[in-house]
């Protein structure tokens, strides 16, 4: 897979990189998959594990639930009442399974070294943030974090990238998202942000842009391509 830099997109300073968590930084997804499919039988959901999968990438909770019930007026409680019974459900199944998508944490202790900030931007809620970050044990501790619990609006919105970033105290133009679904990639473009498509569940046209400056398998490949290196970073 190609994944050098896309020399027209490496000229806007870079000062922070914010990822997206499952599927990107850790090979959760089928996971999820597992979690949604036994969401659905016990709720009798008559949709396919393929359909479940696309009403709920990108999405928070909230809106997930709303969807897959087709419940648009869900009351709140009730609706995040059967999120974390999935997402508990979800934690047991992948913990003893758990894997960050190969070369994350050299990429972003590299990043750190070249003077990059990190923010990561999820539609997932605080119990799986904790349960990634304690796993990954990744030190530091991400920048800044925003979540899909925290009333912000799922992908293909931009609100969760704005807010990373907001949070890191870096205008948008200067980052860049690492994601793994359609949704992430249009959400970072809404949020006017560049973006790196990291392929471990959607080809690289599926995930192509005018913003997307990079696609890989995995961080090994950026490593291996020099992606940091080219970049145009502030001294």
């Amino acid at each position: 897979m190609n994944s050098g830099v896309t020399p027209a997109l490496t000229t806007a300073l870079t000062q922070a990189l914010i990822f997206d968590m499952d599927g990107t930084i850790v090979d959760s997804m089928p996971h999820h998959a597992l979690s949604w499919l036994a969401f659905g039988k016990k709720h009798k959901l008559k949709l396919s594990l393929d359909e479940m999968m696309q009403r709920t990438t990108g999405r928070n909770g909230l809106e997930c639930v709303r969807v897959l019930l087709d419940e648009p007026d869900l009351d709140e409680a009730t609706a995040w009442n059967m999120v974390h019974e999935k997402e508990m459900l979800y934690r047991e199944i992948y913990g003893p399974l758990f894997e960050e998508v190969a070369g994350f944490k050299q990429f972003v202790a590299l990043a750190r070294t070249r003077g990059l900030k990190i923010g990561l931007g999820t539609a997932g809620d605080i119990h799986n943030v904790n349960f990634v970050l304690q796993h990954l044990q990744l030190q530091p501790e991400p920048d800044a974090i925003a979540r899909g619990d925290e009333g912000l609006t799922g992908k293909p919105t931009p609100a969760i990238f704005l807010e990373a970033a907001k949070r890191i105290q870096i205008p948008a133009e200067n980052c860049i998202v690492f994601e793994d679904a359609p949704f992430g990639i249009e959400a970072a473009r809404r949020a006017g942000m560049r973006a790196v498509a990291i392929c471990t569940g959607h080809s690289a046209s599926d995930l192509a842009g005018p913003h997307v400056i990079a696609a890989a398998a995995n961080y090994h490949e950026l490593l291996e391509s020099n992606f940091l290196e080219k970049l145009n970073v502030a001294a």
